[in-house]
């Protein structure tokens, strides 16, 4: 089912990209270099082998467990496809499939290489080149655009930077030969990236690690310790505990320096015009460092265990879905513990009172919509847990790990995102200290520390899309430690059901979402719509293939209703969150140039763009659904898509094609005044959102005075 209206398979369709190629268009328009750059990766960082990235049933998971060697090997690279892709490889050599979601091909020879039916028809057509071409260079032949015939540069190559060769009279190449050169070439380029940039910015080739594959060997960023007389072994990234370099061959992780963030919109032509200052995209994280703590911190905990059944069954109904890091087979001898301890010290205690709070808040819904100056629900039993954590913080058991993650987790429902952040660097540095050698950790832990591992990557990975704060480091033991299986224990002692689907779908999204960061918005530097292409080809691909290896529950459909299901629900707003900013640097290159929407492939892109924000906006109160783990990423993410739209109906261009994806002009202004509002309610929440709020109130002002005037 299609992200589109029209019901088609989602898909990155650069048909219009083929057409305008061939008909000897070749339009490249120049992108501002403050908001984004593409890196096209190393040969080597390959996607997962072959089947690895499908999400399994948690009941074969379960099976699957109890064979796992002790180690903490990968057994499966998280992607989003269900095939091997490789990111080097762009989409130009891809057969052209649009039921699959694979982008149709730019070039038919590659297509005939790859598929010798396709060939055999047309074997007289490839094996010569045309008359004309003869004084074309090999970049203006492949880009099929006309070449002017300077030597020892044409005009296109000085352009570009590229090497101008120019064939030798009588060579004749067919379509393997040609496919060969452009494998060689791509080659060579990415050697002389890696030359020149040494240790810097660029992605640099590992020699210790397998050529084309991004799999579970060590790279030489890893220092291996191993005792010849015993089976103990260190991983130990070279940098020391707590480093992350920036030249980690991992593309599926944060950068550290990107323009991804939702203020950066505010630097854009006409958006910045919505302002009446310009912002400082350090403000949001200026705003929430000089937030007053809780205050209800410091008063004597009083619980009430009256009514913990009901608070137990809603967290592992409403709540564990989104994290799955509490056991259901265990919980009854955790809870156990804590009540023999009078919930007064011990992890157990500390694990019992967090998961209280977390299911007494979920049955209250939206905090959004909770009454100014009234105590959030379950605030009793995290102020009770927070009195334990001065003991959890000084121990370095995965218990302590996981209160402490728990604990992130009630303040991401309080809208507390900085203080958030300090929990799960705490709960990084544990995870650091057990996984630098494996056999700190119990066998019957280990499937909880490879959970609690992920929450803390996955959290980390959205507060760093939004606010410039340091790395952590366990992104470094990524590829040591393996995704969730499932727990293990007596179904008659479950007190819940152990929900995985979510929770792996989501690690997949996330890397993905990163991947996007990296080669698109990770450094200021020219880019080109035209340069664009393949790479924005490859990650709308990997975005269908997540969707399409999702199980069949939680296979959203694309219709333009509200969905029953919240887990559906989330899942399709991440969907179209990441086709969002996929697509939208082209959005950028319009209201930077209007002339760059005369560009079949252009305009397809934007379309693209406009459509997913669109979808993303049209049923505001939807984004509930996710508000337990997702209020305050999700905010700044509607924040971004508003300001979007907004820019898009100023300009002419960008204006015909929003009136288009809507029933008629009103509802956009209907749209936009709905997150108008919501986001107020948002705003006493956190300093953060307050801004925001203020932004986008201001922004649709100016905007309705732009139109009108």
């Amino acid at each position: 089912m299609s992200p589109s209206s029209n019901g088609d398979s989602p898909h990155s369709a650069t048909a219009t990209m083929t057409a305008a190629a061939a008909a000897g268009v070749s339009r490249q328009f120049p992108l501002p270099n403050r908001d984004f750059s593409v890196e096209i990766p190393s040969p080597q960082l390959a996607a997962a082998p072959n089947g690895a990235n499908t999400l399994k049933s948690p009941n074969s998971l379960k099976a699957a467990a109890a064979a796992r060697t002790p180690s903490f090997s990968r057994e499966g690279i998280l992607g989003s496809a269900q095939k091997a892709r490789n990111l080097s490889q762009s989409s130009e050599n891809r057969p052209e499939s649009v039921q699959n979601g694979i982008p149709k091909s730019t070039s038919e020879e590659s297509i005939n290489s790859i598929n010798p039916l396709k060939r055999r028809n047309t074997d007289a057509a490839v094996d010569y080149p045309r008359r004309r071409a003869t004084i074309a260079c090999e970049v203006c032949r492949s880009r099929k655009s006309r070449c002017d015939g300077t030597k020892p540069k044409c005009k296109l190559c000085t352009e570009l930077g590229a090497e101008c060769i120019y064939r030798e009279p009588g060579i004749k190449l067919d379509a393997g030969d040609k496919l060969i050169l452009e494998r060689l070439n791509r080659i060579e380029n990415l050697l002389q990236m890696t030359v020149v940039g040494g240790h810097g910015n660029g992605i640099g080739l590992s020699h210790d690690s397998p050529n084309m594959s991004n799999g579970t060997a060590l790279s030489g960023d890893n220092l291996m310790m191993q005792n010849a007389n015993s089976n103990f072994v260190s991983i130990i990234p070279s940098g020391g505990l707590g480093t992350w370099s920036a030249t980690a061959t991992n593309i599926s992780t944060m950068p550290k320096v990107h323009t991804n963030a939702a203020l950066h919109l505010l630097q854009w032509p006409l958006i910045r015009d919505l302002v009446s200052r310009p912002y400082d995209p350090q403000i949001l994280l200026q705003l929430e460092m000089a937030r007053e703590p809780l205050h209800s911190l410091a008063k004597t905990p009083c619980v009430d265990l009256s009514n913990t059944n009901a608070y137990i069954e809603a967290y592992f109904d409403r709540v564990n879905i989104w994290y799955a890091c509490v056991n259901p087979y265990t919980w009854r001898s955790h809870y156990r513990i804590a009540l023999s301890n009078g919930f007064r010290e011990g992890p157990e205690s500390c694990i019992v009172l967090l998961v209280l709070a977390l299911g007494q808040a979920s049955l209250r819904g939206s905090i959004s919509r909770i009454v100014p100056h009234e105590d959030p629900p379950g605030l009793q039993y995290f102020t009770a847990a927070w009195s334990l954590l001065p003991g959890m913080m000084t121990s370095n058991s995965v218990l302590a790990a996981q209160c402490h993650l728990l604990a992130a987790a009630y303040l991401f429902y309080l809208v507390r995102p900085l203080e958030a952040w300090n929990l799960l660097c705490t709960t990084s540095t544990k995870l650091q200290l057990l996984l630098m050698t494996p056999n700190r950790v119990p066998t019957d832990q280990r499937e909880l520390i490879e959970r609690i591992y992920w929450n803390s990557l996955l959290f980390e990975s959205d507060l760093l899309a939004e606010l410039d704060l340091p790395h952590s480091g366990v992104v470094a033991f990524e590829e040591n430690v393996g995704l969730p299986c499932g727990f293990e224990g007596d179904e008659q002692e479950a007190v819940g059901r152990d929900e995985l689907w979510y929770f792996l779908a989501e690690i997949a999204l996330r890397r993905l979402l990163n991947r996007v960061s990296q080669l698109i918005y990770s450094k200021d530097s020219m880019a080109s719509t035209t340069s664009l292409e393949p790479v924005v080809a490859e990650l709308d691909f990997q975005l269908t293939q997540w969707y399409e290896s999702l199980p069949v529950p939680l296979q959203f459909p694309f219709t333009r209703t509200m969905l029953p299901d919240p887990v559906q629900t989330v899942l399709r707003l991440r969907f179209f969150a990441c086709r969002t900013i996929i697509y939208r640097p082209y959005i950028l290159a319009v209201l930077d140039n209007e002339q760059a929407i005369l560009d079949p492939a252009v305009r397809d892109s934007c379309t693209k763009c406009l459509e997913a924000s669109i979808r993303q906006l049209e049923h505001i109160t939807a984004h509930h659904a996710g508000h337990m783990p997702y209020l305050w990423q999700g905010a700044l993410s509607i924040v971004s898509q508003t300001l979007l739209v907004m820019g898009a109906t100023m300009s002419p261009s960008l204006s015909t094609i929003l009136w288009s994806l809507v029933p008629h002009r009103e509802a956009i202004d209907q749209i936009i005044n709905d997150v108008v509002m919501e986001i107020e309610r948002y705003a006493v929440l956190s300093p953060s959102l307050s801004l925001s709020a203020e932004i986008i109130k201001e922004a649709e002002v100016r905007r309705r005075t732009f139109l009108s005037g």
